[in-house]
């Protein structure tokens, strides 16, 4: 390893792969050949603002403990990127709001139940995306907390604290219409916050989606968002993670990928909804079979007996 004058870095292949491993192992993330560079610049600035001197020292220390614990969060951070903004792929917060969670709340009034639709934001980055699906709901006349909860996680904890900060620069606000702005956010010197009406009604929560354990504590979940995220996983990964948002959904539960992302060669679990707004994932019912032509009606019993056992 070299640390020079202009902070040259360079690992050995084998500390590469044991750094890109660490990360794989603890949160699903993968680094290929490409990315060497941007991974060994980004980590050579905190081996020499710890003074570590090396990598294999560094490496050392994020194994180690509480320390290693909270530097391992700071090296995500680093190496993540949060690009994100408010009403990103619109159509699809639109098909979720209009006609997912109608839908759902339908099914769950036939079954007699009064639950709301519970929503996972999970990869939420700095918050921008739970915060539109309440803005949007408002102004579908939806209310939350009675029709909907919506819950959002991040591995990273810096992003949560900014999440739950609520307060956005311009580069947020690139697909905002300029009355739900003025609607929904409050500007003081040249920054925007959420206006609380919106910020109550997301809980936040620090979560790696590599921890069954800790997602396990989560409710079951109607509707599950993860949205450009799985595109940092390698494949092993996707599947394992497609596979624990399986299991979180109820049965007839939507799940939103981003729309560049799709579940060929991760998973045939889920069957695709035709909706009006866009094309998203859903668990199918018990007995339910990929590509079935049964009617509506039925399908909608089907669910309503399955919100009943659970109650």
């Amino acid at each position: 390893m070299s640390l020079g004058p202009e902070n040259s870095f360079e690992m050995r292949d084998g500390e590469y792969r044991m750094f890109c491993e660490l990360l794989k192992d603890r949160c699903g993330l993968h680094f290929g050949p490409d990315t060497r560079f941007l991974v060994e610049r980004r980590v050579a600035r905190r081996v020499q603002e710890l003074e570590l001197g090396s990598f294999a020292a560094y490496h050392f220390l994020l194994r180690s403990g509480h320390e290693g614990e909270e530097e391992f969060q700071r090296v995500i951070d680093e190496l993540t990127t949060n690009e994100t903004y408010f009403f990103r792929e619109l159509n699809q917060l639109r098909a979720l709001v209009e006609e997912i969670i109608p839908q759902l709340l339908r099914h769950k009034s036939r079954a007699g139940s009064n639950r709301a639709v519970n929503i996972w934001s999970a990869g939420c980055s700095s918050g921008e995306e739970p915060y539109s699906i309440i803005a949007l709901a408002l102004e579908a006349g939806l209310l939350p907390g009675r029709d909907l909860h919506v819950y959002a996680s991040d591995i990273s904890r810096g992003m949560l604290m900014k999440s739950r900060r609520g307060i956005y620069r311009e580069a947020s606000f690139r697909e905002t219409r300029p009355a739900l702005r003025e609607k929904y956010f409050i500007e003081k010197e040249k920054q925007h916050r959420i206006r609380d009406e919106v910020k109550r009604h997301v809980d936040f929560i620090h979560l790696n989606l590599m921890d069954r354990s800790k997602i396990a504590l989560l409710g079951t979940m109607d509707v599950i968002l993860c949205r450009n995220v799985i595109i940092y996983f390698d494949l092993e990964t996707k599947k394992r993670v497609i596979e624990t948002f399986y299991d979180k959904l109820r049965p007839a539960g939507y799940l939103l990928l981003g729309h560049s992302e799709s579940l060929i060669n991760i998973s045939s679990a889920f069957e695709l909804a035709h909706l009006e707004n866009d094309l998203v994932y859903r668990r199918p019912l018990p007995g339910e079979e990929r590509g079935d032509p049964m009617h509506a009606a039925a399908r909608a019993a089907m669910a309503a007996l399955g919100e009943e056992d659970e109650r």
